[in-house]
């Protein structure tokens, strides 16, 4: 009996036969209709009960869940249920979804007609890695005369972890091989340097390098003719993440910290197309997940098992400890990337020394974010004393971002400034950019 539920048409019904014996008082033939009514209802309860309680599985039903979940994105998750009974049934699926969710009002109605099954699927959009534990899949069952209903229950307790950001892996990979992003991130950038592994002898268009024209092919065909170089592979690649205190601000649900872990699996994913080598570490009072740079098959599944690991406490990170591991640990010229977030001048200056010293060795770029909400309040027309107030703080402190970006120009350190919604294309561009230039 404890898969017995009594539906509101149940109690409704004993409502209006309540009535009728009120009026019975005032009217006495309604007595015997009353007491007809109340029988009715009694029988149809037993007659619903039996047909549902009858059939042991009359419903058969599955959730399907994908192999992981992806952070920051939105999840499928399917669910397929099949009546089994010989008549039509109206369900009310209630699916027990992790409490990261705080999800309290989860309720889908279907119906159901006699042998058939139904598939459907609704969304989940997870907002920090780990394991997801889903409870009880619990499917209401209710015949059409709806007095009462039977609970199915499938699928209980069912874990899964939650990963980086990887379900749009492969739309940034079309994207970064025709080398521009429809959202308007990425274009075509002339090269302005090449390697000197060479591919083949094209025809010179506008744009190419003069100093590669092959005089003898241009002598001999009578036209312009210029050497083709193949862009230089193996390159090392290294993405140091900071989640000190600094990252640990909000947007959207996503903290700092996982809007750079989701950029790093992107860009890992295109660092290892192109044929580079990519490596990761990230640092708070200590360097940690830390990854060798290297292109070989596996690379991709290693980076990403280190960034589901990502834990901190956020607590004020040392670029000292930082410099020092960087310095022993990569030894050739790279290309790092740094994630971090400088709110004002004096916080960039307090690491400038740690910063020049690994751009001594490194092509270094810094990862820095524009406040979302910030950027909200520049693009209004102020129409309060307290609007046209909150608009100069927000350009001061777009200012004093601009600042940290000349400062850091100053000492041939490159930039990414960018909001946080738009960093996995803003970074691939970067790095996109930084390969057609040749400069690493």
């Amino acid at each position: 009996m404890k898969n017995l539920y009594i539906n509101n048409r149940f109690f409704f019904t004993l409502i209006g036969v309540g009535i009728l014996y009120v009026f019975a008082f005032f009217f006495s033939i309604l007595m015997i209709v009353g007491h007809v009514a109340l029988l009715i209802v009694f029988l149809a309860a037993m007659v619903d009960y039996l047909l549902l309680f009858r059939e042991k599985n009359g419903v058969s039903a599955q959730r399907i869940l994908p192999e992981k979940l992806s952070n920051g994105d939105e999840n499928p998750v399917k669910v397929d249920i099949k009546n089994n009974y010989s008549f039509k049934i109206y369900t009310k699926i209630i699916d027990e979804i992790p409490f990261q969710f705080q999800k309290r009002d989860f309720l889908i109605e279907k119906q159901i007609e006699s042998g058939k099954n139904t598939l459907f699927q609704y969304i989940l959009e997870p907002k920090e890695r780990g394991e997801y534990s889903f409870g009880a899949l619990n499917i209401f069952v209710s015949s059409p005369l709806g007095f009462v209903s039977k609970r199915f229950t499938f699928q209980k307790d069912t874990l899964l972890p939650a990963y980086p950001s990887f379900i749009h892996l492969r739309k940034y990979e079309l994207m970064a091989l025709q080398n521009e992003f429809l959202l308007g991130g990425i274009k075509r950038v002339r090269k302005l340097g090449h390697t000197m592994e060479f591919e083949q002898i094209k025809d010179y268009v506008p744009g190419d390098d003069i100093r590669t024209i092959n005089w003898k092919a241009t002598s001999k065909t009578n036209r312009l003719m210029v050497n083709q170089f193949q862009d230089e592979k193996s390159q090392r690649i290294f993405m140091l993440i900071d989640k000190g205190r600094t990252m640990k601000m909000p947007f959207a649900g996503l903290s700092l910290l996982d809007y750079s872990i989701n950029a790093s699996m992107a860009l890992s994913h295109i660092i290892l197309k192109k044929g580079d080598r990519a490596g990761m570490m990230t640092f708070s009072k200590k360097t940690e997940n830390k990854v060798a740079a290297d292109n070989k098959s596996g690379q991709l599944r290693k980076i990403s098992e280190a960034l589901y690991n990502i834990k901190t406490d956020f607590f004020e990170s040392d670029y000292n400890r930082l410099y020092q591991d960087v310095k022993y640990s990569v030894n050739q010229r790279s290309l790092v990337l740094l994630f971090t977030n400088f709110e004002t001048l004096d916080a960039l200056n307090r690491q400038m020394k740690y910063l020049r010293g690994i751009a001594k060795n490194h092509l270094l770029v810094v990862v820095f974010f524009k406040n979302s909400e910030l950027q909200t309040l520049l693009h209004k027309n102020p129409e309060s004393m307290q609007e046209i107030y909150d608009e100069v703080i927000a350009e001061k402190f777009e200012f004093e971002k601009k600042l940290i970006i000349q400062e850091l120009r100053k000492y041939g350190i490159y930039s990414v400034y960018t909001l946080p919604e738009n960093l996995n294309v803003d970074v691939i561009n970067k790095y996109l950019e930084i390969k057609a230039r040749g400069i690493l």
